[in-house]
């Protein structure tokens, strides 16, 4: 690998985060102009939008025959949504969750995951498979748009001020011809950046003889994941509510509708799904989609050390893929060691979740939410 690789990889990073910045910006101001609630705007166009960067790599990806690295960027950044970028976020300030992402909106991440691997199953995601992921992310923004006018006026004032649309209103609403620019600009660099960052991928995979579908779980995805990381972490610091924890989850479910479901439609036979990934990787994604419900329950937060918990399980993961690339003789052991304390880990979050179930049942601790 040369410095040429190395500068490849740097540059399309760069060109997706601030490619994706632009597409946020031009896209939150076009949706309040065209009168799309605020809180539209916050769960589904900003989290779509911190997106935009996997589905440009994964719609190159696909077309370019590489399909490990189209399904692997979007398996590995919905594993690094949840685990690196929400455990950061808890340890830089305690998150508090919303009963609304407790009761629809996890529920419907993990019930869109089961339905990518039951898609899977026989080996890939079909033109077909890519319509019905596509139709269902419609539907769900739909929902959302019509679930959004039932919103409190002080929940929309919140959005509202998120996104400086309060601001913007005063001055006679946003420059139309400035926020397409973005729009049209942040698609450019999406594209530049993301055929940039697969081809340096794909001669990092080829140099040390690691295999495309390792190399999307991680470099990739991680690489593909920085807006999110921005988002959520300057949402965090600046002491908002669950900004953070809502462009997560709405970031997960874009990604495997409309990403998965885009590729697999403009590629050419679909995407095929490599049996270890189908085997291991996705299952990993299910099982971190799951425990969000468990963590954000037990007192409708996400503390300090079950931040820790999620980085720790993150690394662990990263590690075990690492240690697969390169045979590691430590794998063995390693693997033992995880199969003893995922059992653990998985009664103390039950136990959590439990009591605070007990404690303040579903309506969040003392009110309808917990962020109230």
């Amino acid at each position: 690998m040369d410095l040429l690789t190395i500068g490849m990889i740097l540059l399309g990073l760069v060109l997706l985060t601030v490619g994706g910045e632009l597409l946020v910006r031009g896209a939150s101001a076009i949706a309040a102009a065209v009168g799309i609630s605020p809180l539209v705007i916050g769960l589904t166009v900003v989290a779509f939008g911190t997106s935009a960067p996997e589905l440009a790599v994964s719609i190159q990806a696909g077309l370019g025959g590489s399909p490990d690295i189209a399904v692997g960027n979007v398996v590995g950044s919905n594993i690094f949504n949840v685990l690196f970028i929400l455990g950061a976020c808890a340890l830089v300030a305690p998150l508090l969750v919303s009963v609304q992402l407790v009761r629809k909106e996890v529920p419907f991440m993990i019930g869109v995951s089961l339905l990518f691997v039951l898609l899977a199953l026989d080996g890939g995601i079909q033109l077909w498979d890519g319509l019905l992921l596509f139709g269902l992310l419609i539907g769900y923004t739909s929902w959302s748009i019509i679930s959004s006018r039932k919103e409190t006026a002080a929940a929309q004032a919140e959005y509202a001020k998120e996104f400086g649309q309060e601001a913007e209103a005063k001055k006679g609403g946003p420059n139309m011809i400035l926020s397409i620019m973005f729009v049209v600009g942040g698609l450019a660099l999406l594209v530049f950046g993301g055929g940039m960052l697969v081809d340096g991928a794909i001669a990092i995979a080829s140099a040390f003889g690691v295999s495309q579908a390792i190399i999307g779980l991680t470099i990739v995805a991680a690489g593909t994941s920085l807006p999110e990381v921005a988002t959520s972490i300057i949402a965090t610091i600046k002491g908002e509510r669950d900004i953070a924890i809502g462009n997560v989850v709405g970031s997960n479910i874009f990604n495997i509708l409309s990403i998965l479901g885009l590729a697999s439609i403009v590629t050419p036979g679909g995407l095929t799904v490599a049996p270890n990934i189908l085997a291991f990787d996705i299952p990993i994604m299910i099982a971190v989609a799951i425990s969000c419900l468990p963590i954000f329950f037990s007192g409708f937060s996400i503390e300090r050390w079950e931040g820790a918990l999620f980085l720790a399980s993150y690394i662990a993961y990263t590690v075990f893929l690492i240690f697969v690339a390169t045979s590691n003789p430590l794998l063995e052991t390693f693997s033992n060691a995880m199969l003893l304390i995922a059992p653990l880990v998985v009664i103390v979050l039950g136990w959590t979740a439990f009591s605070a179930y007990r404690k303040h049942g579903l309506n969040g601790p003392g009110n309808a939410t917990a962020a109230d």
